[in-house]
């Protein structure tokens, strides 16, 4: 088969790695792309938020089936196009992207599916926002209605926090996601990431993960697109994935499909964990980054047989073959992420990093210069190792990060805390 992949970052590098072993991939072309992934498959430029462009491209290059990586083509409704000109998708329709792309349709859809999440209010104006906070208190999470590429929630501590936060949405620190706000209840517990396969009609859960979001150990400073993660995680067991499978991802379907909007695709759902009871956090849209990268370590070529089978509608006659095994993997960031940081750096010494079903540094934000691997992005690597164990995989992941020379950037040493401690 030859296949498509729409993507530049280390969600991507993995699910490329992952395909790549599968002996249905003849052609592989992961648009934009990037340093990593030019060194195991084709790239292409074009304008992936383009539908016809995409569609034409497909067309050009007998392309058999297309994987979208990211949230934004989704919501943009490249999927919806492509499906339309005939082309074999993997990733839900516009529509049903809104599960990610608006967090008001998400709430309103578990409002009316009976699913367990945090009280919440819904507001268009700075004004009535902040009476609502003022009305609940605080801790209280105050989210832009739309994507904001997983910096769109604050998690505020005082009422003062608050409506700073409240401002900064409605003033346009976060574009167009902020024109509306989402406020809720500050939930206590242990949050996690499950991690399903749906194709319409059928669920299919291939895994667990948590992930890091706050940039300093100890889970201190601001939130990120994610520090690091490992799978799987401990706090999900059977019981409770089972219990979120029966109260939270399969009434969201059926609801979704009762609206017209079948959902196919991978749906992240991010839980908070308290009493062994799941509430829903949120949804993603796709499968989180980076929690992707540990997921494809563990799961290899029948990556693709999975995510192939939920475009063609086959999860019911579809299962997972998990190993005994762990995953993590650590994020090396710019200086000064999630803040703003230099671009171009130099790093050194990924030649020499092993490339194996054990050990892989997938990139995020890399671009080649010259013969040289810089960084472009605040997120830059993602440093990931299997093992028997989660303290296995994590001394091996440290020490590949130790063996990268660059001195722009830093990570969090403590990846995996949790499930270790």
């Amino acid at each position: 088969m030859n296949i498509l992949i729409l993507g530049s970052g280390g969600r991507e590098h993995s699910l490329a790695w992952a395909t790549l072993q599968n002996p249905k991939c003849d052609r592989l072309i992961v648009a934009p792309g990037n340093a990593g992934i030019a060194a195991i498959a084709e790239c292409a430029d074009f304008d992936i938020m383009d539908g016809a462009v995409v569609a034409g491209f497909a067309e050009e290059n007998a392309i058999d089936f297309v994987i979208i990586g990211p949230e934004a083509p989704l919501a943009a409704g490249v999927a919806d196009h492509l499906r339309a000109s005939g082309f074999l998708v993997f990733g839900p329709s516009q529509a049903a992207a809104a599960l990610e792309a608006s967090k008001a349709f998400t709430k309103e859809i578990c409002v009316a599916c009976d699913a367990p999440t945090a009280a919440y209010g819904h507001f268009t104006d700075a004004v009535a926002a902040k009476e609502y906070v003022r009305a609940q208190g605080a801790p209280i999470v105050v989210k832009a209605d739309g994507l904001a590429a997983g910096k769109g929630v604050i998690i505020a501590e005082t009422v003062t926090e608050a409506e700073a936060a409240i401002d900064d949405m409605f003033d346009g620190s976060f574009g167009e996601a902020g024109a509306e706000v989402v406020i809720e209840e500050f939930m206590t517990g242990e949050e996690a990431s499950f991690f399903v396969l749906c194709d319409g009609d059928n669920v299919l859960p291939i895994g667990t993960a948590q992930d890091h979001k706050r940039v300093g150990d100890g889970d201190t400073g601001p939130n990120t697109g994610g520090m690091g993660a490992y799978s799987p995680a401990p706090v999900l067991s059977d019981e409770i994935a089972e219990l979120a499978l029966a109260q939270i991802v399969r009434p969201t379907m059926a609801e979704m499909t009762k609206r017209g909007m079948p959902y196919q695709g991978v749906l992240y759902v991010g839980l908070m964990i308290e009493n062994g009871q799941p509430r829903l956090v949120e949804y993603n849209a796709r499968f989180g980054d980076p929690e992707c990268q540990v997921l494809m370590m563990r799961l290899g070529g029948q990556a693709f047989d999975l995510l192939h089978a939920a475009a063609e509608g086959r999860l019911a006659d579809t299962a997972v073959n998990w190993a005994d095994d762990h995953a993590i993997t650590v994020v090396l960031a710019a200086n000064g992420y999630p803040g703003p940081y230099e671009k171009g750096s130099k790093i050194n010494g990924l030649g020499a990093m092993p490339e194996d079903s054990m050990n892989m540094v997938f990139h995020a934000g890399t671009a080649e210069k010259d013969g040289a691997i810089v960084a472009i992005g605040g997120r830059v690597l993602n440093v990931t190792a299997r093992g028997s164990s989660l303290a296995q995989a994590r001394a091996r992941a440290y020490d590949m990060v130790d063996r990268i020379d660059w001195p722009e950037g830093f990570c969090r040493r403590d990846i995996g805390w949790r499930a270790l401690d």
